[in-house]
């Protein structure tokens, strides 16, 4: 029960989170949804560090990463968003933005996490 509640709040506070830099950078004059991509962007290499220290040290409880990585890195980044997000950029016939968005948005959120282990290494 104690796990469902770490998972609980760390998803809730990841999702106001995300809501949050979203409302601010998803309102711009490009097409490119930047709020949704900078979440996933930065939720990938805060999984990264968080697993990354997980790993090298011990140093984070079972509880603290499940709290950190499934709760808030689960509830901040969205592939729902991003999937509807593409659909819509086609859908208006944006190839340009949809190709840069769904490119940029796998290369650099694998590159994240990399990073995000490289760092605590």
């Amino acid at each position: 029960m104690k796990q469902l509640l770490l998972v609980f709040i760390g998803g809730g506070t990841g999702s106001v989170a995300r809501y949050l830099i979203s409302k601010i950078l998803n309102h711009n004059h490009y097409n490119i949804p930047y709020g949704t991509f900078t979440v996933n962007i930065i939720g990938s290499l805060l999984i990264g560090i968080i697993l990354g220290l997980s790993l090298k040290t011990n140093s984070l409880s079972q509880n603290t990463v499940l709290l950190l990585s499934t709760g808030f890195c689960g509830g901040f980044t969205t592939f729902s968003s991003f999937a509807y997000e593409n659909h819509i950029l086609l859908k208006n016939g944006d190839i340009s933005s949809f190709l840069i968005y769904t490119i940029g948005s796998f290369v650099l959120g694998i590159l994240a996490v990399f990073l995000g282990i490289f760092i605590t290494k």
